[in-house]
């Protein structure tokens, strides 16, 4: 799959997301990459399908704001190819994984996701 098409693929994913919970959000950006580069103690096989960085709303206080960067979710292309063998089922997990991780940017963290079904 070529990343135009994923692209589009993703772009998709998230024109199903509901517009009232896009509009809470704050301060993020949604970027694609190829794969995840662990981070250092991590082992060196893992993957991820997507990673939220930044500070959730629920840590942020009154000066948060003051000049800082957007929040980050990214997703990785190659991961979700890899356990994909359609574009529907593409469509599916990019936005599963997007609700993930703007499911962080809300301040819910992965046991409680996992609780949820959106582990």
């Amino acid at each position: 799959m070529t990343d135009d098409e994923f692209e589009q693929l993703t772009e998709q994913a998230l024109d199903e997301i509901p517009d009232n919970l896009l509009a809470l959000m704050d301060n993020v950006v949604i970027f694609i990459e190829d794969s995840y580069t662990p981070m250092p103690g991590e082992a060196p096989d893992t993957k991820l399908l997507g990673l939220y960085e930044g500070t959730s709303l629920t840590d942020r206080d009154g000066g948060w704001d003051a000049g800082a960067l957007p929040d980050r979710i990214t997703i990785y292309k190659d991961a979700i190819l890899e356990i994909c063998s359609s574009e529907k089922q593409v469509v599916e997990e990019v936005g599963i994984t997007v609700v993930h991780e703007i499911a962080h940017h809300f301040g819910i963290d992965d046991q409680r996701l996992h609780e949820l079904g959106w582990g």
